[in-house]
C-alpha cells in the first residue's frame, strides 16, 4: 500500500472509483477545485469515497464552471473502519464542528451524539456533522469515513447497552473520578485483553449525580479521570482520545 502525500489536494466522491472511470464532478466540487483551489486542465487530486481506495484522478476541464475526474491509478488500498466508538454529549455549532473534526483525526470510528441532563444543545444537525467528518478526511488523509449516529438521551442508550454493544466496554470520563490519572486504569483493560471500546464525554456543566450513579452501576463501564485540571468538552474529548489510543488503540 502505498503512502500518503501529504502534498496533494483530496476530495471526496460520492461514486464508485475503478480503474478508467470518469467521473464529472458536480456544481459543487468544481467550484472548489477550479475556483477555490486554482487548479487547472491537466493537474491533478487524490479522490476517495470510503470504500474503494484512494486514487490519484487527473482533471479535465474547459472552463472554471465544470470538470471531470479521469482515475489513473490507485494509490492507497482501503483501510477498515476504526472499531472506536465516540459518545458525545452535542455543544453548539462551531464547537461541535472542532469536536468532530479533532475525533476523526484521533481515530474514531463512529461518532454518536448522547442527550443528557446537562446537555446545552436540544437538537443535532446531523448533515453538518456528516460534512465536517468528510472535510477532516480529506484534510487528513483518513480512507475510512467514520460513521455519524442518530442523538439518543443517555438512559436509552445505556439500557440496551448489552445487546446492542456486546462486549464493548464504555470508558466514562468522570471529572469525579478519585484519582487526576487515567493510565493505571487504562493499564488494567489492556491487560484484561483486547474488547471493543466506546467513549463518553460528558457536557459543559457535567453529568448529573443521577447519571454518575447510574454510569458507575453499570457492569460494562469503566470510569476515567483526565488529569488534574476541569477541561472543556471539546478539548477532554482530545484529551480521552489521545490517553485511550496510545495506551489501547491504534497508536501503540
Amino acid at each position: 500500500m502505498g503512502k500518503y502525500d501529504f502534498k496533494m489536494q483530496r476530495l471526496f466522491l460520492r461514486h464508485i472509483l475503478a480503474d478508467g472511470a470518469r467521473i464529472e464532478a458536480d456544481r459543487g466540487q468544481a467550484n472548489y477545485l477550479m475556483n477555490v483551489l486554482r487548479l487547472k486542465d491537466g493537474d491533478y487530486v487524490l479522490v476517495f469515497n470510503g470504500s474503494d481506495g484512494e486514487w490519484l484522478a487527473k482533471i479535465s476541464s474547459n472552463s472554471r464552471r465544470d470538470c471531470a475526474l479521469q482515475l489513473m491509478e490507485r494509490t492507497r488500498d482501503q483501510t477498515e473502519r476504526n472499531d472506536l466508538m465516540y459518545m458525545f454529549a452535542p455543544l453548539k455549532h462551531a464547537r461541535l464542528d472542532y469536536m468532530v473534526q479533532k475525533a476523526v483525526e484521533m481515530g474514531a470510528g463512529s461518532l454518536k451524539p448522547v442527550m443528557t441532563q446537562h446537555t446545552q444543545a436540544s437538537r443535532v444537525n446531523l448533515e453538518r456533522m456528516e460534512a465536517n467528518v468528510i472535510e477532516a478526511a480529506e484534510q487528513c488523509g483518513v480512507l475510512s469515513i467514520p460513521e455519524v449516529l442518530a442523538p439518543q438521551p443517555l438512559k436509552d442508550v445505556l439500557d440496551v447497552w448489552s445487546q446492542a454493544q456486546p462486549g464493548r466496554k464504555l470508558l466514562f470520563c468522570d471529572e469525579g473520578e478519585g484519582t487526576d490519572n487515567p493510565l493505571m486504569t487504562l493499564a488494567q483493560l489492556k491487560e484484561a485483553g483486547p474488547n471493543p471500546l466506546a467513549v463518553l464525554v460528558g457536557p459543559e456543566g457535567g453529568f448529573s449525580d443521577e447519571e454518575r450513579q447510574e454510569l458507575r452501576a453499570m457492569e460494562f463501564v469503566v470510569p476515567i479521570p483526565l488529569g488534574p485540571r476541569i477541561l472543556r468538552a471539546d478539548t477532554a474529548a482530545v484529551a480521552a482520545l489521545t490517553v485511550i489510543q496510545a495506551t489501547l488503540g491504534d497508536w501503540r
